[in-house]
Formats: structure tokens, sequence, C-alpha cells
């Protein structure tokens, strides 16, 4: 009987710890089509994950923007629809305008998680969005405008947009529509490639690389330097769902970003230059700003995203009482 009583006591232990470590699901979801480099940056997480949480916790990759749309994304989280999702920041500035001291960021993710930056970025996710910010994903890459059409400047070396088409989004609005002056038309990354095609558009600002994956070098011919601006493509998750999680899963998704946030750097910058590289052998050309046109123009970008940030921070209830901290924690004024 002892035997008997001994052996269903370990049956019933063995059996209470196989379901208290079964694996934790995490289901996700990305803004952007599966071909571009950015969504291919963060199935490289998935995969990271997956490896490392094998019998802990697995990320179920639900789908793009067919899914949920890339704009409703943010809120789908928030609200537990989905646990995370791989976004930019922009896509939700409304409710976290902080998100701007990444996209006038001259300094990497590396940087950002070592002085504390995105530790202070995840707290201000956690109290004005309920979710948790995981990580900055494929940081220290920059912007550039793109034209169909050779630019012009004026007499002081400015560029000139009177009569461009330039296709504007969330993420550089203040800077072309405050400091340029261009009637920007909104489009979501999805709709740019049959702008561009109708004339639509003839310009627009995107990121040093993928240009090649959209297809959009079908119809931009010329680069416009100094790039400006950071990605701010970061994994939020539900707080709710990262609570409940496992410590063991936590620490699994926590070092995986971690990891992946200087994995995506080291990667982005080779991809930057095989781009460049493409480009120029396909016949893009490449226009500089000089002297204090170019200084103007770098400042602008930074300054009116800043202004930005400010003015919607001290409208919300929290107020702008992080905003020096932001710019000395994403921004090294020396460089």
């Amino acid at each position: 009987m002892r035997n008997t009583l001994i052996g269903g006591l370990a049956a019933a232990t063995t059996a209470w710890g196989t379901m208290a470590l079964a694996e934790e699901t995490v289901t996700a979801v990305h803004a952007f089509p599966e071909t571009l480099i950015y969504t291919q940056s963060f199935l490289s997480f998935v995969d990271k994950v997956n490896a490392a949480g094998e019998g802990v916790v697995q990320i179920e990759v639900r789908g793009g923007p067919e899914a949920i749309g890339m704009f409703q994304q943010p809120d789908a989280v928030r609200d537990g629809i989905v646990d995370m999702v791989y976004t930019p920041g922009s896509f939700y500035g409304g409710t976290v305008p902080e998100k701007d001291a990444m996209v006038a960021s001259n300094l990497t993710a590396v940087e950002t998680r070592t002085n504390g930056g995105t530790a202070l970025m995840d707290e201000i996710h956690q109290e004005k969005m309920g979710v948790k910010y995981l990580g900055w994903f494929d940081s220290g890459v920059c912007y550039n405008l793109w034209t169909r059409d050779a630019p012009e400047f004026d007499d002081a070396g400015n560029l000139k947009v009177d009569g461009l088409k330039l296709r504007g989004n969330a993420v550089y609005n203040a800077f072309f529509s405050n400091y340029l002056g261009a009637q920007v038309i909104d489009l979501p990354t999805g709709d740019v490639y049959a702008a561009l095609q109708r004339g639509v558009v003839d310009a627009t600002g995107w990121t040093q690389i993928g240009l090649i994956d959209l297809k959009w070098n079908e119809f931009l011919n010329y680069r416009i330097e100094p790039c400006f601006f950071s990605t701010d493509l970061g994994v939020i998750v539900n707080l709710e769902k990262w609570n409940s999680l496992s410590e063991e899963a936590r620490t699994i998704l926590q070092d995986v970003a971690i990891q992946h946030e200087q994995d995506s750097v080291e990667a982005l910058k080779a991809k930057k230059d095989a781009d460049f590289a493409a480009l120029d052998a396909a016949g893009m050309q490449v226009v500089t700003l000089e002297g204090e046109a170019r200084a103007n123009y770098l400042a602008a970008a930074r300054e009116k995203t800043w202004e930005r940030m400010q003015g919607l921070m001290a409208d919300s209830p929290q107020g702008d009482g992080n905003y020096d901290t932001l710019i000395s924690l994403y921004y090294d004024l020396d460089r």
C-alpha cells in the first residue's frame, strides 16, 4: 500500500510538472509584407526565439498587413487580439509620441540599450499603452529622399520642393511639411509602387535599404544626400500576456531580442552597402546638399521632429517631463 501510494504521488507530481512546464505560445503579426528586408529581419528573430525556446516558448506568426491592417496592429496588441507586433513606433505615435526620440536618433539600439534609453522607452510604453517594449530592431539605418526627376535647388543650395508630388507618412511629415514646406500625399507602403507607376507621386522618403525589394527603383532615379532620421522599428508585446509568461519564457524572449538588436545592426549595414552598390550599377544618381544648406537640412529634420514630440508629450496627462532625458539618451550632439 505504501509503495502504491508513493508511486501514485510520484506520477501525480510528474504530471503536474509537465503541465506547469507546458510550452507557451506568443502570437505575432508584422507591419510589412513578408518579402521586405525588415520583415525578414523580424522573422529571423522569430526563428532564434523558437530555437532557443523549444519546449518553453514559441512565437506563432499569424501574418502581416493582410492579417491585420498595419495601422491597426498596435491597437490589436494593446487590446490582446494578438500578443506581439513588429512595427514602426510612428504607427502608434499618437499614443506614445516619445517614439520620436528614436526617429531623430543618431545612435543604435545597442547604445541606447546600454545607456538606459531602451529601459525608459519600455517604462513609457507600459504606462501609456499597456505594452512591453521588447526591443528596437534594425536600428542604425537612416532615410534618404528619393526622386524620379533631378532635384532642383535655390541660389543658396537649398532643396526646392515646389511642384514635387511627395509621398509622406507619419515618420517624416513634420520635416517635409514644416521645414521643406512640401504638400505631402500620405500613402501606406503597400500603395507606393502603384502611385509611382501612375504618377500620383514622384518622390518619397525611404530608408537606405529596401528600395529594390519594393521595386520602387523602377521609377526613382535620384538619391538626395545626406540621409536623415533613423528607423524606429520595434517589437511590442501585450503587457498582460507578457506578465502571464513564465520567468524562463520572458528571459528567453528578452535575451534573444537584445542579441537581435546587435545582429540586425550588423546585418543591415551589410545590406545597405549591397543595395547602394546595386543601385549605383543600375544608374541611380546621387545628389548631395553642401555647406549651410546641408547643415540646415539635417538640423531641421532633427529639431522639427523633436518639436512634434515635445508638443504631443505636453498635451498628454503625463506631460513632457521626460523630454530632455530622452534627447540625451537617444542623440549624441557631438557626432
